[in-house]
């Protein structure tokens, strides 16, 4: 929606993608959001589905705020996405981290019958 109002703001007709460096800020901001969003739903349904739904939702909504700062930075300038585009990639990491571990801890119960996540569960609870 927010390159609909950038279009229309600065007078830039589709299918044209170049125009106003506004506009191309807030275009760019969008594809790089799009580009990003599978890959976080892939490593978030897997999180939630082999390590921990409480735990991978939070990080899911840090993620998605982190999305939001990184878009509303971009459109003002390119200097103001650096901050919340690291902090995105990071909590990506922990996600990616969180389903391996997920993951590795099903595999490891399924074929060798050690569960490792739940012995961690009752050294830290």
């Amino acid at each position: 929606m927010q390159v609909i109002w950038a279009r229309r703001k600065y007078k830039v007709s589709p299918p044209s993608t170049s125009g106003h460096p506004c506009f191309e800020r807030v275009f760019r901001a969008q594809l790089n959001c799009s580009e990003y969003f599978s890959l976080f739903i892939s490593v978030l349904w897997v999180s939630g589905l082999f390590f921990h739904q409480g735990t991978s939702s939070v990080f899911g909504l840090l993620y998605l705020y982190t999305r939001y700062a990184y878009f509303h930075g971009y459109a003002e300038s390119a200097q103001g996405r650096l901050k919340p585009m690291y902090a995105s990639a990071t909590i990506l990491w922990i996600l990616i981290g969180l389903s391996t571990a997920g993951l590795l801890d099903y595999l490891l119960s399924a074929y060798f019958r050690v569960e490792i996540l739940k012995s961690l569960g009752r050294w830290f609870l």
